[in-house]
């Protein structure tokens, strides 16, 4: 008897898993106690083993998905064992039985001359069920941030043969390019994304499977158009013979081949659907689907032409337009309209929602780092790496994020976590945005370490090389604007953190002794932004004193 693989509860906050490897795929023979797959926690990779033997009939969750406790992942069975019932919760039975009455029916009470039947409607009573020996190749989840991917380039063509590890394509996600693996061995039936095209995460991309598989099938059947069509079959009839007259219509020129062929026009109730939200006429589409229906891909990819006979509509009311001129917005001179990429789009979303939600405050402190800037030659006279004000700033963060353990906290809804490690997310600035790789264990590590770290996540980040382990789970953040000579500024918080530190320049300013005698210092204003949720603003102002404690000492970083 087949058996549903669950996502099960690993930890006891997880509320979902992140599939991080499958080990085996469709057709493995497995037994109780071997190692399916390896998930991600929100606290660890973990493997996850099956309690079961058998074969596995299905995988239903592609590399990089997210599945919430309980989710079926994969089923386990005897080789060709039907599992659709564990599928559809049992609907499967109640649709074959609902289909196999219908041809008795119709066998009971024949009537060839009878609009009323539906013989039509038997010609496909197992279209949904049909057995096609191709899989669908659905857009991954590439990082915890990540909506949708863009498709840089096909690495494969339609007619290719592919094997499990090959390289399929280049997506583009908000934080990296990166490489899309086949997991399934056959041959590219389908491509259907072109390149530079923004896809959903789980959107179907391509199929593979055996070559004449039934590629349309399968999609209708993916994109849940196979019932509506059925449905469909049934409605339009009815249409049919509710529409259907004796005296003869003349047919016009330019009408389409749904309309000059009957007076109704085939079309699945989704396609109708999208089509009525969308203003769009029916009997201006050419369905591609059986004999003709209009399907949901046909609204999706409809493209109005110009219509010639629009230019006398509006040159019928010139007195209107001349009495209310529509304002126009042409610009004046050149310029050039950019898309957006996803990484973009990402800042764009994740900042918004961090400053329209989270209650923003600030608070700025002036460090004196005169004896930061004397400590700094010596440091790099024996530091493998050199070291930076900006290392030193993470440096004293991480320590006094230690000692103030209610700003090392994110906002979580329901509670609000307080974390016991100590990861620093750094802001690196690329061409198309912004990108956070974390420095982990930050107020375990040594000055040269955290500078060696830095640079190298800079260079990775600029060439676009990052991975999701290097972007993910920092607890507070820093962003330093000073190189650009910006004095201070305020820094919108990253999600989840509670904080984020805004870095300015370091400046020469004068100070004045108990005597009025004026004597230079150098001077650095931070700026820390926090989240009020979670941190008030004398917990703030608190760990902004042990930064600068800190800084103004820095050989108390060292010991």
């Amino acid at each position: 008897m087949a058996e549903a693989i669950r996502m099960p509860k690993m930890s006891d906050t997880m509320e979902e898993g992140v599939i991080a490897e499958w080990h085996k795929k469709v057709g493995d023979e497995i037994k109780s106690g071997d190692i399916l797959a390896e998930v991600e926690t929100d606290k660890a990779t973990m493997d996850l083993e099956s309690y079961y033997d058998g074969t596995i009939l299905y995988i239903g969750v592609q590399k990089g998905d997210a599945v919430p406790i309980d989710g079926i992942m994969a089923i386990v069975g005897e080789k060709g064992e039907d599992y659709q019932s564990l599928l559809e919760g049992g609907e499967s039975n109640g649709q074959t039985a609902a289909k196999k009455e219908e041809p008795k029916k119709e066998e009971a009470a024949p009537q060839p001359e009878s609009k009323e039947s539906t013989p039509k409607k038997a010609d496909k009573p197992a279209k949904s069920t049909e057995k096609i020996n191709a899989t669908v190749v659905r857009m991954p989840k590439m990082s915890d941030t990540m909506e949708e991917g863009t498709l840089v380039s096909w690495q494969k063509k339609v007619g290719d043969q592919v094997k499990s590890g090959d390289i399929l394509a280049e997506v583009e996600t908000d934080k990296a390019t990166m490489e899309l693996e086949a997991y399934e061995d056959g041959t590219l039936l389908h491509v259907g994304v072109e390149e530079g095209s923004a896809v959903p995460v789980n959107g179907i991309i391509a199929v593979i499977g055996e070559e004449g598989a039934n590629v349309e099938a399968l999609l209708a059947r993916e994109n849940g158009e196979a019932i509506d069509e059925e449905a469909a079959e049934v409605e339009d009839i009815t249409d049919e013979d509710s529409q259907k007259t004796t005296v003869p219509v003349e047919t016009p020129a330019g009408v389409s081949a749904n309309d000059a062929s009957s007076d109704r026009i085939k079309a699945s109730p989704l396609a109708r659907r999208l089509a009525e939200d969308k203003g769009i006429d029916l009997s201006q589409l050419e369905g591609s689907g059986d004999n003709g229906r209009i399907v949901k891909r046909d609204v999706d990819e409809y493209k109005p032409a110009a219509k010639p006979e629009a230019a006398p509509a509006k040159a019928a009311a010139p007195k209107a337009a001349e009495a209310a001129p529509a304002p126009t917005a042409a610009p004046v001179g050149d310029y050039e309209d950019l898309p957006v990429s996803q990484m973009r789009k990402t800042i764009a979303r994740r900042l918004s929602d961090s400053l329209f939600t989270a209650p923003h405050f600030y608070l700025t402190m002036e460090i004196n780092m005169d004896k930061a800037m004397q400590l700094r030659p010596t440091l790099n006279a024996v530091s493998p790496a050199k070291i930076s004000f900006n290392d030193m700033v993470i440096k004293a963060c991480a320590l006094a994020l230690k000692q103030h353990p209610a700003v090392n906290s994110a906002w979580l809804g329901d509670k609000i976590r307080r974390y016991k490690y100590v990861n620093i997310g750094v802001a690196v600035a690329v061409d198309e945005g912004l990108l956070v790789p974390v420095v982990r264990d930050a107020d375990k590590k040594t000055l040269s370490a955290i500078s060696g770290e830095v640079k190298e996540y800079a260079g990775k980040a600029k060439d676009k090389k990052l991975q999701p382990k290097d972007w993910e789970g920092n607890t507070f953040s820093v962003s330093n604007l000073g190189m650009f000579g910006i004095d201070e500024f305020t820094a919108i918080i990253n999600p989840p953190d509670a904080c984020i530190l805004a870095i300015g320049a370091i400046k020469q300013t004068a100070a004045f002794k108990e005597d009025g005698t004026p004597y230079p210092v150098n001077i650095m204003k931070v700026t820390l932004s926090c989240d009020h949720r979670v941190v008030d603003g004398a917990t703030g102002a608190s760990f902004l004193q042990t930064v600068k404690k800190l800084l103004e000492e820095p050989m108390s970083m060292l010991v």
